[in-house]
């Protein structure tokens, strides 16, 4: 497994064709491999996040059980007449290998977070529709859910630490939540529209299963994940 780290040069138009429509960074993420990794869920695939900490500087993360070669992405996003590659791949299989029961890090997660509902004037036994959770409670609500089935729990706050007397009670924030619409070219069924609502998720953790963790930041955490959805990463605690 690797993980890697590409910066996006965003004074490039072609850089900003690539950050406003997922389905184009999904495509441009896909050409680093030459053989593309399985995608129907038995193993480790590839993942993808932007983010945007500050406005100088946009960065691509990816986590893949092969190598990337991102030279075509820095030709289209990058710094071509550059002295440096412009990404930096890391072996990933030791940090993975190292996640012990009771370590605590930090976290960064960028999901879809959304659930099944009836339409209006649906009767019993109808079938159900995805939606995306709109409110930060019910987002995190969601998190909360797999929390136990991806090997962690969000670690809690104590008491005096707690600003409100209700949702408040983890060490959570949740930022960046961004509606998304584009289109992909036509498949077989005729939908080419594609609507996904991103959030960003930033907190701590603490590992309760070190193999399902593992798990979860190889194959990726809810929907979407082709269009920069569901990858984890950890980070020291400061």
């Amino acid at each position: 497994m690797y993980l890697t780290r590409f910066r996006v040069n965003t004074a490039r138009s072609e850089a900003r064709r690539l950050l406003g429509s997922p389905h184009r960074m999904h495509g441009a993420v896909n050409m680093s491999f030459p053989v593309p990794p399985t995608r129907d869920g038995t193993g480790p695939r590839v993942l993808w996040r932007v983010d945007r900490d500050t406005p100088a500087q946009t960065l691509l993360f990816i986590v893949s059980p092969t190598r990337p070669d991102l030279t075509g992405l820095v030709d289209q996003a990058g710094w071509p007449a550059a002295d440096e590659p412009g990404w930096t791949t890391y072996g990933y299989e030791k940090f993975l290998a190292g996640l012990a029961q009771g370590d605590t890090w930090g976290f960064r997660l960028t999901a879809n977070p959304v659930h099944n509902i009836h339409h209006q004037y649906s009767k019993p036994g109808d079938p159900t529709k995805r939606a995306a959770h709109r409110t930060p409670r019910h987002q995190i609500g969601w998190l909360l859910e797999r929390q136990e089935r991806a090997g962690f729990a969000i670690v809690e706050k104590p008491l005096d630490r707690r600003l409100l007397p209700e949702g408040d009670e983890h060490e959570l924030i949740v930022r960046d939540q961004q509606p998304l619409q584009f289109r992909r070219p036509p498949a077989k069924s005729g939908r080419d529209d594609v609507r996904i609502t991103r959030v960003t998720f930033d907190g701590r953790l603490r590992v309760t299963d070190p193999d399902l963790l593992r798990r979860t930041l190889t194959q990726g955490l809810g929907k979407a994940k082709a269009y920069g959805c569901g990858l984890l990463t950890l980070a020291p605690v400061r």
